[in-house]
C-alpha cells in the first residue's frame, strides 16, 4: 500500500548527537576572482529526462516549529535548530523544551530581501559550541543593484547574531536567480551556489562569479587546490543552483533549477566534478556538446524548481521542490526518482539526521499559498 505523508500538528523534538568537521580560522582580506580560461570537459552519459513517480512514501512524526517568514536553510546544532528567514532574522529551535525564539541579524551590509534575494543559506562552523560561528549568504544593494556576500556570524549572549567579518563580496544578484546554498564538505572547504542573476551568459565567463559552485577556505581565501588558480570557480555552467550535498563516499551533488518558458522544466540533479562545465545557457536536458557535463537526472518539461539537497545511507539524493511541491528521491544506482513527500506545498530545505528527516515549508515566499501556522519545520521518520 502506498501512504502519503502529512504532517500532524504535533511538536515532538529529538535529541541528537552532532558532529563538526571545520572551524573558521584568522580573517584574510576579501579577494576577487581573475579573468580566466576554459577548460576541456569529458561528456558525459546523456539521461533520459523525465518526471518523477510516486513511490512508497510514510507517515511523519510531528511540526517542530511554525509561523516562519519565508524561511530558507536549516542548520542543526545539538542544542538548537536554527533557521535562516528571507527577511533577515534567524529563527532558533530549542532542542530540550522546543521553544522557539526569532533572533536579530546585525550586518554592516542590510538584508536587501527583493524578489528572489534575502537571508539565504545558513551552516555552522564544526566548532560552533565553542566559536558560536557560522557562515551566512545574503543579498545586499550598493549604487541601486543588488549582489550577493558570504559572512562570518557570531551568536551573542543575548540570543541576537552579529557580523564578525566578510569573507567573499560583490557575487552578481538580481530579482531572480541568486543561488544561496551553503555548505561545509567532507574536505574541509566551504562551498556556495551562484545563480546567474538573470544574466546568463555570464553562467560561461570564468571571470564572473555568477553561475557557479564556489569553493572557499573557512577564512575567505582561494583554496590552491582549487581548479584555477587564484579563481573561487569550482564548477561552472550553472543557471540556479540551490542545493549541495556530498554521499558518504564524498561524492557531491547540486540541485539546480532549469528554464523558464517555452521550452521550461529540465530541472538538473547533477554530479559535480571539479572544473566542470555543466553547460547552461548553452544546452538543456539531453543536449550535449564538446566539453560539457551532462546531468544524472532531469525532470523533462516538468517543473520540480529544486532547492536543498541530501544524501541518505544507500546514496539517493533527496531534492526539495519549490513549484514541484515534492520532496524528490533519485537513485544514481537505478536512476529510478520517485515522489516520497507531497501535500505540504512548497518545500525548500531538507536534512537528514540519522533516522530522522527534517523538511522546510515554503509557502510564504510570495509564491504559495500559505495555510494557518506556515511556514514550518517538519520532522519525519525514515523507518516508517
Amino acid at each position: 500500500m502506498k501512504r502519503i505523508w502529512h504532517v500532524p500538528c504535533v511538536a515532538a523534538l529529538l535529541m541528537l548527537g552532532g558532529c563538526g568537521w571545520f572551524e573558521t580560522t584568522t580573517e584574510k582580506p576579501t579577494p576577487e576572482a581573475p579573468s580566466l580560461g576554459r577548460p576541456s570537459n569529458t561528456v558525459s552519459e546523456e539521461p533520459t529526462g523525465r518526471p518523477a513517480t510516486k513511490g512508497e512514501q510514510a507517515l511523519a512524526e510531528g511540526v517542530l516549529a511554525a509561523n516562519l517568514q519565508a524561511p530558507w536553510s536549516i542548520a542543526y546544532d545539538p542544542e538548537a535548530i536554527y533557521i535562516s528567514e528571507r527577511g533577515g532574522d534567524i529563527v532558533a529551535l530549542n532542542q530540550a523544551d522546543g521553544s522557539q525564539q526569532r533572533q536579530t541579524l546585525a550586518l554592516e551590509k542590510e538584508v536587501h530581501a527583493e524578489g528572489e534575494g534575502g537571508l539565504l543559506g545558513l551552516v555552522l562552523a564544526a566548532n560552533f559550541s565553542t566559536s558560536r560561528q557560522a557562515y551566512a549568504y545574503h543579498t545586499y544593494e550598493e549604487s541601486g543593484t543588488a549582489y550577493n556576500r558570504i559572512v562570518v556570524l557570531e551568536l551573542l549572549e543575548d540570543g541576537s547574531w552579529r557580523e564578525l567579518r566578510p569573507l567573499l563580496e560583490g557575487i552578481p544578484g538580481g530579482a531572480i536567480h541568486n543561488g544561496g546554498r551553503l555548505a561545509l564538505g567532507p574536505d574541509g572547504k566551504l562551498y556556495a551556489t551562484t545563480g546567474d542573476a538573470g544574466q546568463s551568459a555570464l553562467a560561461q565567463e570564468l571571470d564572473s562569479l555568477a553561475g557557479k559552485i564556489l569553493r572557499l577556505n573557512p577564512d575567505g581565501s582561494v583554496p590552491e587546490d582549487n581548479p584555477w588558480a587564484g579563481s573561487y570557480v569550482y564548477s561552472y555552467g550553472h543557471r540556479n543552483p540551490q542545493g549541495i550535498a556530498w554521499s558518504q563516499e564524498g561524492t557531491m551533488y547540486a540541485a539546480e533549477h532549469g528554464p523558464s518558458g517555452n521550452p521550461g522544466g529540465h530541472d538538473e540533479l547533477n554530479r559535480i566534478e571539479a572544473g566542470a562545465n555543466y553547460g547552461w545557457p548553452d544546452v538543456i536536458g539531453d543536449e550535449t556538446g564538446d566539453g560539457l557535463t551532462a546531468p544524472l537526472y532531469h525532470t523533462s518539461q516538468a517543473t520540480l524548481a529544486p532547492s536543498g539537497l541530501a544524501v541518505d545511507g544507500e546514496g539517493r539524493l533527496l531534492a526539495a521542490g519549490l513549484r514541484g511541491e515534492q520532496l524528490l528521491r533519485f537513485d544514481p544506482g537505478t536512476d529510478e526518482a520517485t515522489t516520497v513527500l507531497e501535500g505540504e506545498g512548497r518545500l525548500r530545505d531538507v536534512l537528514l539526521l540519522g533516522e530522522w528527516m527534517y523538511v522546510l515549508t515554503n509557502r510564504t515566499d510570495g509564491r504559495g499559498q500559505p495555510q494557518a501556522d506556515d511556514d514550518r519545520l517538519l520532522r519525519i521518520s525514515m523507518n516508517s
